[in-house]
């Protein structure tokens, strides 16, 4: 062998040294890094993952059918406030209608003289029959409302109803 050769081959053994160092210091670094494995597999249990998928699956399944429930309770509950809402805006307007018919001035279209006029030019109302007239449509408006109300009782309730059979 040659001068070389010789000196070639000391620099591929001095290569290989240094590899093998580095592989070594790299396989000290990796013992310590997972020397706590069996610890770490205790703490965190580890799961394949069809295990996983099953696992949600499950949770997913028993979960679900108690969403749907207190969802429906939950729609149940806004369709009542609605409801309540739509009563109470109803209830306002014919307050408010009964106010504004209590708080006309004397010559406004509740007082005697308009509700003689109403009746015919040469008919003239008593007192007593005034006072009757204006019952009588105190009584027409609140029999109003009453049927307003119903009918939206009615329309809500066709509302659920179709609902239902649409859910079934």
């Amino acid at each position: 062998m040659d001068g070389a050769s010789h000196a070639a081959l000391q620099g591929c053994v001095a290569s290989l040294r240094s590899s093998m160092q580095l592989l070594d210091s790299s396989i000290n670094i990796l013992d310590a890094g997972v020397s706590d494995y069996p610890r770490l597999s205790r703490h965190f249990e580890l799961v394949s993952e069809p295990s996983l998928r099953t696992a949600q699956q499950t949770l997913l399944s028993s979960l679900e059918p108690e969403l749907d429930n207190l969802l429906s309770r939950v729609e149940v509950h806004l369709d009542k406030l609605a409801r309540r809402e739509q009563s109470l805006m109803a209830k306002a307007e014919l307050q408010e209608g009964r106010l504004s018919n209590a708080s006309r001035p004397s010559g406004g279209s509740g007082s005697p003289a308009a509700a003689r006029g109403s009746v015919g030019a040469g008919e003239a109302l008593t007192e007593a029959e005034t006072r009757r007239l204006m019952q009588l449509r105190q009584k027409k408006e609140r029999l109003s409302y009453a049927v307003g109300r119903l009918e939206l009782q009615s329309t809500q309730r066709e509302r659920q109803l179709r609902k239902s059979m649409a859910a079934q």
